[in-house]
């Protein structure tokens, strides 16, 4: 499965810079001008998960194959981009695409780098940009609705449609997210989802902060403050720190440098990791002497679906799941230990997949 979080933010936050550092490459150009970035750049980032070296020395297996996320280095957006101002059109187009939204916010002073908006302010930025979404969701229901409603006399699946339709639209008018609806059951939620609405996406907030405030500052506690009051997750970066580490070639380089500077762990790799709790996703393993490889799969999924996510085959053919708990593969040493100790269970196509199971798919071609 192919999921994207798009970078966002206003022009020369940092969104590149970001970007080239998770994808470890010079892909996305970064320089001190507005819309540096035009077309989006795609890379994709292995997940971190050390379940995956301890699986495969248990198993011996020859490769290890994590999981991926792709990340969207998206242009940046400026006041009036719902009307089509800078790229607005183009930027909008491309973050309808995404599954879920990393909201990158300036949060340093330095006047070598030009803030768009004149002087820096990480909460005018935040709700430029939130409301530039709003109305782009809110322009396009009021256009969309019509046309719904003229489906209602032959198709009565429309008339929930409508319905999650117009809800959504007056908590847009007020110029909030369309996340902010309520919603009672799966099937409204998926009514939601299929509105495929850009204020519905998950978010998730990222300060860019200099390297000798990478604790905190003025401007990351307001942002931290915003984030405590409607729910999204707020971290601290340095992304020139990020794309330094990035550079370099060995992990103990990368130890060494992150210590320097106080870190135990790369802004990067929180990101990424936050990233694919944003998307809902747990990790199921195969295991064995050729690889061992991690796959990523939407939470609550069946054990059907999560063989369809190898291949589409397995899952309709699915027969039987050989499953074992992440713990019971490690502490009892393996696939044959497991079976001594009774851990080794048949699960059929109600069974719905747990973080960290070790999987062997039965199933007729």
């Amino acid at each position: 499965m192919s999921l994207q979080c798009g970078i966002v933010g206003l022009p020369n936050v940092g969104k590149s810079t970001l970007f080239n550092a998770l994808t470890q490459t010079a892909a996305a150009q970064a320089a001190n001008y507005p819309f540096c970035t035009i077309e989006p750049n795609v890379g994709k980032v292995n997940v971190p998960d050390e379940r995956c070296e301890k699986l495969s020395a248990i198993a011996g297996s020859a490769e290890i194959i994590p999981a991926q996320i792709e990340f969207v280095d998206i242009a940046g957006l400026v006041r009036g981009a719902s009307k089509g101002e800078g790229l607005g059109n183009k930027f909008l187009s491309h973050i309808r695409e995404v599954d879920a939204i990393i909201n990158v916010v300036r949060c340093f002073d330095d006047e070598n780098i030009t803030h768009v908006e004149g002087v820096v302010d990480p909460l005018r930025d935040i709700e430029l940009i939130q409301l530039e979404l709003a109305i782009a969701d809110l322009e396009s229901l009021e256009k969309r609705i019509p046309a719904m409603e003229k489906k209602i006399k032959t198709e009565k699946e429309a008339i929930a449609q409508v319905e999650m339709a117009k809800r959504v639209l007056e908590i847009l008018k007020e110029g909030k997210a369309a996340r902010l609806v309520k919603i009672n059951s799966a099937e409204e939620e998926k009514l939601l989802k299929e509105l495929q609405l850009i204020t519905s996406k998950p978010q998730l907030f990222v300060c860019n902060l200099k390297e000798h405030e990478l604790a905190g500052n003025k401007y990351s506690a307001l942002v931290e403050e915003f984030g405590k009051a409607n729910g999204y997750k707020v971290l601290k970066i340095c992304a020139q720190i990020e794309a330094e580490v990035a550079g370099l070639e060995s992990d103990a380089e990368k130890k060494e440098f992150l210590d320097s500077v106080g870190l135990q762990e790369t802004g990067l790799s929180q990101i990424i990791k936050n990233s694919y709790f944003l998307l809902n996703l747990i990790t199921f393993f195969t295991v064995g002497p050729k690889e061992c490889r991690a796959w990523m799969l939407k939470k609550g999924s069946s054990a059907p679906k999560s063989a369809g996510v190898i291949h589409t085959d397995f899952e309709k053919g699915f027969i039987r799941a050989e499953t074992i708990s992440y713990q019971d593969y490690v502490s009892l040493n393996g696939e044959e230990g497991a079976k001594l100790a009774g851990k080794l269970r048949l699960e059929g196509k109600d069974y719905i997949t747990q973080d960290g199971d070790v999987f062997h798919f039965r199933f007729n071609v």
